[in-house]
C-alpha cells in the first residue's frame, strides 16, 4: 500500500472551504475531502510545533515523552533508561518506525523540521530523509519540487509511505507577491468587527495586535503580507488574507502533487492523509499570528482521510487526539497495538460510529504560557499556570457552540461545569503521573521550575517598557506582581 502524509503547519480546519469556509481556500483538499472523511473534532494533545509532532509521531502525551516546551529540559525527548536495548523504542513505535517494521513499508520524509527545533527523535525510522534546509522558511515552490522528484523516480514502487510538510499558513505569511490575492474582493468572517479590534488593540501580551511577533511590532523584510502589528481594520484585512493565500499556496502545490499522482495511475491505489501539527490564533484570547494557547484556535486541526473502505464524502464528529492516528492504522492494517502507544484506536468511529470518540480531551500549552485544558461536550474548560504575560486568569470557560472564537468567559456563571472539567483534568493527571517512570514527573512543574515557557521566559522587563511607551501602563504593577521572579536581577 501507498500512503502519503501532507502535515501543513499551522493550518486551522476552519480556513479550509472542505469544512465549510466562505472563502475557497483549498480547492485541491476539498477534492480529497470529497472522496474521504473530514474529522471536526480532532486535536493536537500538546501545543505547538515541537510538542504536537513529538505527541503524534510517539503516540505519547507529553506528560509521558517529556516533551512539552521549546527549549529546556522539557524541549527534548526522554530517554529509554536502564530498559533501553540495542536500540531504543521509537525505532520500532514511531509512527515510520511502525509502519516499516511490521509493513516493510520504505519511509521517507520532506521536512526540515528536525533541524528547525532540533527534534532528532522525529527522524526515528525514516529510511529516506529530504531536508529542504531552511529550517521552516521553504515556501510550497520549494518543496513539491523534491516530493515530485522523488514520486518520478520511486512512486511507482509499492509499499510507501510518504511524510511531506509543507509551511506556508505558519507566520511570517510568505507567499510571494507575484502570487496575488485570490480574496481581495472577499469579506472576512462576521466575527471580525471595527469594535472587536478596537478592544483587541488593547490587550496585553506577545502576539496580540500591537506585537504581531512577539514583543516588537517591526514588519518582516521583504515581506509585505507579514505585518508587525494591526492598527486598523484595513491592516486586520491584509493579516487575515495573509493567512488564507498561505493555505491557498499550499493547496495549489498539493494539487501538482495530487496531478503526478492522476497522471501516473497513482491516485487510486495511495491512501492521503491530509493534516498539521496545530493551529493559529486568529482572534481568540485577543492573539493573532500565533499557536499560543491550549484552546480551539490552537489545538483543533484538520484530518482527512482518503483510504480504502473510508465512507467518501463523510464527516467525524468524535473527540479524537492526532495521537490516536497511529493505533488507527494499526487496526486498520489488523495489527497489534503495543501498549507503549497512549493513542486509541478510533477505526468503529470511521467505520460505524463517526459520532462517537473520545469523552474528553485534555490539551497542553507550555511554550508561550502553561495551560492544560479540557475539552468536552461543547464547553473549553482552560486552566494557566502561566499566563505568559497575558494577564489570563487562573480559570476559563468557553461554551464553544455558542461562543466559538471563545471571547466570554462563562467560568463565573457555570461553577457546576467547572467543578466538572476539574475533576476530568485532575483525574486524568493522576492517571498519567501513575503510569511515569522514575524518576520522572509532570514536566508542567519542571517548566515552572526552569522559569516558564521559552518565548516569555526572561522578556518581560523590556516588554514592560514597550507597554508603557504604547499606552498599556496600566498592566505594568500587576505584571509585577504576578511575576516577581523576573525582577530579582534588576
Amino acid at each position: 500500500m501507498r500512503i502519503l502524509l501532507i502535515d501543513v503547519d499551522s493550518l486551522r480546519p476552519d480556513h479550509l472551504s472542505a469544512y465549510g469556509y466562505h472563502r475557497q481556500t483549498s480547492p485541491n483538499i476539498d477534492q480529497i475531502a470529497k472522496e474521504g472523511m473530514k474529522f471536526t473534532n480532532y486535536y493536537t494533545s500538546d501545543a505547538p510545533c515541537l510538542p504536537s509532532r513529538s505527541a503524534f509521531m510517539s503516540s505519547r502525551f507529553g506528560i509521558h515523552n517529556g516533551v512539552v516546551n521549546h527549549g529546556g529540559t522539557t524541549s527534548q525527548f526522554r530517554m529509554d533508561g536502564p530498559e533501553r536495548g540495542f536500540q531504543d523504542k521509537l525505532a520500532n513505535l514511531s509512527l515510520p518506525g511502525f509502519l516499516k517494521n511490521q509493513l516493510d513499508m520504505n519511509t521517507v520524509l520532506v521536512s526540515p523540521f528536525a533541524e528547525r527545533h532540533s527534534a532528532w527523535h522525529f527522524y526515528a525510522g525514516f529510511n529516506e530523509i529530504y531536508n529542504t534546509g531552511k529550517k521552516g522558511m521553504e515556501r510550497a515552490d520549494e518543496i513539491a519540487p523534491v516530493v515530485l522528484d522523488w514520486l518520478e523516480r520511486k512512486g511507482a514502487e509499492d509499499n510507501w509511505f510518504l511524510y511531506v510538510n509543507f509551511w506556508d499558513p505558519h507566520t511570517p505569511y510568505r507567499a510571494p507577491e507575484s502570487y496575488g490575492n485570490p480574496f481581495e474582493d472577499e469579506p472576512l468572517k462576521d466575527f471580525y468587527t471595527e469594535e472587536l479590534l478596537e478592544k483587541h488593540m488593547k490587550a496585553v501580551g506577545p502576539h496580540t495586535s500591537q506585537e504581531l511577533y512577539e514583543y516588537h511590532s517591526n514588519q518582516e523584510e521583504g515581506l509585505p503580507r507579514a505585518l508587525g502589528k494591526i492598527s486598523n481594520f484595513e491592516d486586520l484585512r491584509t493579516f487575515i488574507d495573509g493567512y488564507d493565500i498561505g493555505i491557498h499556496y499550499a493547496d495549489f502545490y498539493i494539487g501538482k502533487i495530487i496531478q503526478y499522482l492522476k497522471d501516473n495511475n497513482l491516485y487510486e491505489d495511495t491512501a492521503i492523509i491530509i493534516t498539521a501539527d496545530h493551529g493559529e490564533n486568529q482572534g481568540e484570547l485577543s492573539i493573532y499570528a500565533e499557536h499560543a494557547t491550549a484552546d480551539k484556535g490552537t489545538a483543533n486541526i484538520p484530518l482527512i482521510m482518503k483510504f480504502p473502505n473510508v465512507p467518501r464524502n463523510s464527516t467525524n464528529t468524535g473527540l479524537h487526539y492526532s495521537l490516536d492516528l497511529l493505533p488507527t492504522l494499526a487496526e486498520y492494517f489488523k495489527l497489534d497495538v503495543p501498549d507503549y502507544w497512549d493513542g486509541e484506536s478510533f477505526l468503529n468511529s470511521i467505520n460505524n460510529a463517526p459520532s462517537q470518540g473520545r469523552n474528553e480531551l485534555i490539551l497542553s500549552q507550555m511554550a508561550h504560557v502553561v495551560q492544560r485544558s479540557v475539552r468536552f461536550d461543547d464547553w473549553l474548560y482552560m486552566r494557566t499556570y502561566h499566563d505568559g504575560y497575558h494577564l489570563f486568569p487562573e480559570e476559563m470557560l468557553f461554551n464553544l457552540k455558542e461562543d466559538p472564537y471563545e471571547q466570554n468567559n462563562v467560568a463565573q456563571e457555570h461553577p457546576e461545569v467547572v467543578q466538572d472539567a476539574v475533576y476530568r483534568l485532575m483525574k486524568w493527571q493522576d492517571e498519567m503521573l501513575s503510569t511515569l517512570d522514575a524518576p520522572y514527573t509532570d514536566p508542567l512543574w519542571m517548566v515552572l521550575q526552569e522559569g516558564g515557557p521559552l518565548h516569555a521566559k526572561g522578556s518581560l522587563p523590556n516588554y514592560i517598557e514597550r507597554l508603557r511607551d504604547t499606552g498599556r501602563g496600566w498592566a505594568v504593577e500587576e505584571l509585577k506582581r504576578r511575576h516577581p521572579q523576573e525582577f530579582k536581577h534588576q
